[in-house]
């Protein structure tokens, strides 16, 4: 798999060498050379083991699209097919973003004072054409990271159970939540770093 040698949110913001960006940056560098080393293990890892990179990227540009992000959900998209990913499965990762729009959070808090925050809202299944595109596999990613996105709160081991029904390994399902929790780590910073570019 080709490895990205740029930083990856320099890239997605448009950070040059010597900019204003780049100086704020520069001022927490651990913190800089962490997110890209965490994006690397993610991503481009030496041994991909139990999840391919086109799964890998599949899964980051789905993500995206789920909190909005139409850039970062490009790039993993882009990279989605540099990592060999067919046209019909490139547009079903298009298509279930586009099928599991929603805004969140929803969820149930357990009986108390926190349950006047209860939320009902959509949880995710592929259409059937999609289901179709994207494989089995994919299919239950998806609806996976789509309850962790948007309904944190009403993850069950049933959803779990269901990865795994659909192939996945305890250790690709691991791998599963680490990258959700990245890119919505990473959208974040994206964000407000493009906030930021936009008064400089």
């Amino acid at each position: 798999m080709p490895r990205t040698d740029a930083d990856v949110i320099d890239t997605l913001v448009g950070i040059v060498p010597g900019s204003p960006l780049d100086a704020i940056r520069a001022r927490r560098p651990e913190a800089r050379s962490q997110a890209q080393a965490t994006y690397r293990a993610l991503f481009e890892p030496d041994e991909p083991g139990d999840m391919t990179g086109a799964e890998r990227f599949a899964v980051g540009a789905f993500i995206a699209g789920l909190h909005g992000d139409r850039e970062t959900a490009a790039f993993y998209a882009e990279h989605l097919a540099a990592a060999g990913a067919t046209v019909t499965v490139c547009k079903a990762v298009d298509a279930a973003i586009a099928e599991a729009a929603a805004r969140g959070p929803y969820g149930h808090y357990p009986g108390g004072p926190l349950t006047r925050e209860n939320a009902d809202g959509p949880t995710y299944r592929p259409s059937a054409s999609t289901r179709g595109a994207l494989g089995p596999r994919l299919a239950a990613a998806f609806e996976h990271v789509h309850l962790l996105v948007f309904h944190p709160r009403d993850a069950q081991p049933a959803a779990l159970q269901a990865l795994l029904d659909a192939g996945w390994s305890t250790t690709a399902v691991v791998t599963l939540s680490q990258i959700t929790a990245f890119l919505s780590f990473q959208v974040r910073v994206l964000a407000g770093l493009r906030t930021l570019a936009g008064r400089t």
